[in-house]
């Protein structure tokens, strides 16, 4: 067997892309298994692979891993992105946790019913302008540095990347009231491991469209 590490999830972003982001960022090669039928879900249940019977389920270092969180904590720590202490790594976990929240609603936006669609939007990026982005912009003035927490680049800055972008694929110029983030979004981009991950032909998947909806809930939903 490969000493990569294995991914299986659907064929899109959803709860996996961030854990894609990570361990790109830290240079580290991994495999994929795409879930394109429930009785392949049911048979990973089946074999005792899911916890909790949900994915996504990351295989490496003879781990079964499974719950977002947990792996994104476990990839952090083994490759050096979770800060040189206890108190960067409760400031890491605080930025974390944000993008997270922002990201969670973008995740879920494809999944909504039309008519809701437009009122959603305009919650998403009220939130990222008024509550998200404020904080990271304070942040990163204060801290008078490139990355939001210590001299080096940790899983703070990898994840309000990914948030960065995905807010601007839903409007462009949102960045413009915040230069703090337009540095950090240039600087970030062009770490090499970053660079490659955000070069057509990678392992980072495009927004989620609507066959990709439609095979993520054929997949979870029972008969």
């Amino acid at each position: 067997m490969s000493g990569k590490p294995k991914l299986t999830y659907f064929e899109g972003r959803g709860r996996m892309e961030s854990i894609r982001w990570l361990l790109a960022a830290a240079g580290v090669e991994f495999e994929e298994t795409f879930l394109k039928t429930r009785e392949q879900y049911l048979k990973l249940i089946k074999d005792g692979y899911l916890l909790f019977d949900q994915v996504p389920l990351v295989e490496m270092d003879g781990l079964k891993l499974v719950q977002t969180k947990a792996i994104l904590n476990y990839i952090a720590g083994k490759y050096n992105l979770h800060g040189k202490d206890l108190k960067e790594r409760a400031c890491i976990d605080m930025y974390v946790e944000g993008t997270m929240d922002l990201m969670g609603m973008i995740l879920m936006y494809p999944f909504s019913p039309p008519e809701q669609k437009e009122k959603q939007l305009a919650s998403i990026l009220e939130k990222a302008t008024t509550r998200y982005f404020p904080v990271y912009e304070k942040a990163l003035k204060q801290a008078g540095k490139e990355f939001l927490v210590g001299n080096c680049l940790s899983w703070a800055d990898v994840q309000l990347l990914e948030a960065i972008l995905m807010v601007e694929e839903k409007k462009a110029e949102v960045l413009e009231s915040f230069p703090q983030l337009q540095a950090f979004k240039a600087k970030v981009s062009n770490l090499p491991t970053i660079k490659r991950f955000l070069q057509p032909g990678s392992q980072r998947k495009p927004p989620p469209d609507d066959a990709y909806v439609a095979t993520v809930l054929k997949i979870l939903t029972s008969d």
